[in-house]
């Protein structure tokens, strides 16, 4: 494994060296927009042609997982020809943010389009970034092994009473961190820790895989009731797949804590690189997102939320899980409990 990592690291680096030396001394004036993201879904080529076309600024981009991202720039430094960063979660966020990656973004239309609790915060100088898109952390159960009633909240999950049912990705994934991050801020430190501890007691499996994994191990009933975010289940919904048909048919879905704090809900976000040759278009970009034509893409294109919230969303299978009580924890605060989380998880023996 750590081979396969050094080696895609590698080639990132290297195709990296190529598109410095191209994008070389261009200036705003040059319409050129240097995008280093996170993202991998193929529905994105959309977006990027869009602004495209809107603006005649062409998106050279480099993408990749976000730790070798994260270390391209690093030893990029001064010499990066970053633009925008483009990462999903706020643990990426954070830690882009936390290596000193981004650079403060002054913008009215910005601030007026994105809710405070979705971007980081903000000083005198601007704000490092901002959230785009949203996606929630749902609970996901077996039809047949699991009465609902019985799983309506994140803690439920932790009762004994469901011992051998609970399958989560790893604890040192980004999604499941900032999940803790939130639990921390709405219940604080201890509380967490002995819900983590109730989780590792209840797990069917070691945890692994990624979100679609844990709805098929649920679907097939090694699992009970796990946790994905929203968007997977949506996605795997709208499949015309046979087999994904008849999986989506065992598998039911929850909106956690609708009686008490409401559902965790996460972000992907994107800020101006801090040594941007291309300042005037990335302020485009990002501003781009923020607009509804993009806004309605995030929505309709990937099944996620979008940050502004008068945006008209025209997918029915979003549409068909219904309106939510989303929690009312900003994201900035989760983004400082991070290291706080991965020592809960840790200390509860949470792989």
């Amino acid at each position: 494994m750590k081979a396969k990592t050094i080696g895609k690291l590698a080639r990132l680096t290297v195709l990296g060296t190529a598109l410095a030396a191209a994008f070389g001394a261009q200036a705003d004036t040059n319409g050129v927009l240097n995008l280093y993201s996170a993202r991998h879904y193929q529905t994105d080529e959309q977006l990027y042609g869009t602004f495209t076309k809107q603006t005649g600024i062409k998106i050279n981009r480099i993408e990749a997982d976000d730790a070798a991202l994260l270390e391209r720039l690093k030893s990029e430094g001064a010499k990066s020809p970053a633009d925008v960063i483009l990462m999903v979660d706020a643990a990426r966020l954070a830690k882009a943010d936390e290596a000193g990656l981004f650079q403060p973004t002054k913008s009215a239309t910005l601030d007026a389009r994105i809710p405070a609790k979705l971007h980081a915060a903000s000083s005198k100088a601007g704000t490092d970034w901002y959230g785009f898109s949203t996606r929630a952390r749902v609970i996901v159960y077996n039809k047949d092994k699991v009465d609902p009633k019985t799983v309506q909240t994140y803690a439920s999950l932790a009762d004994p009473s469901h011992k051998g049912q609970v399958c989560t990705r790893s604890g040192s994934h980004p999604y499941m961190l900032s999940l803790v991050g939130a639990l921390v801020a709405r219940e604080g430190a201890q509380a967490t820790q002995k819900w983590a501890e109730g989780m590792v007691a209840n797990f069917a499996r070691a945890p692994r895989g990624g979100d679609t994994d844990q709805i098929k191990a649920v679907a097939t009933g090694e699992c009970g009731v796990a946790l994905a975010n929203s968007y997977y289940y949506v996605r795997m919904a709208r499949s015309d797949k046979p087999e994904d048909k008849a999986l989506m048919s065992k598998v039911g879905f929850i909106w956690p804590d609708q009686a008490g704090k409401g559902t965790h809900v996460n972000v992907a976000g994107a800020g101006i690189a801090k040594h941007a040759p291309n300042h005037a278009n990335a302020v485009k970009f990002l501003e781009y997102l923020a607009s509804d034509e993009a806004q309605q893409y995030f929505a309709n294109g990937n099944n996620e939320w979008p940050a502004v919230p008068t945006t008209k969303v025209d997918n029915a299978a979003l549409a068909a899980l219904g309106e939510f009580k989303a929690e009312d924890v900003p994201i900035g605060t989760i983004a400082k409990n991070l290291p706080e989380a991965q020592r809960i998880l840790d200390r509860a023996g949470y792989k």
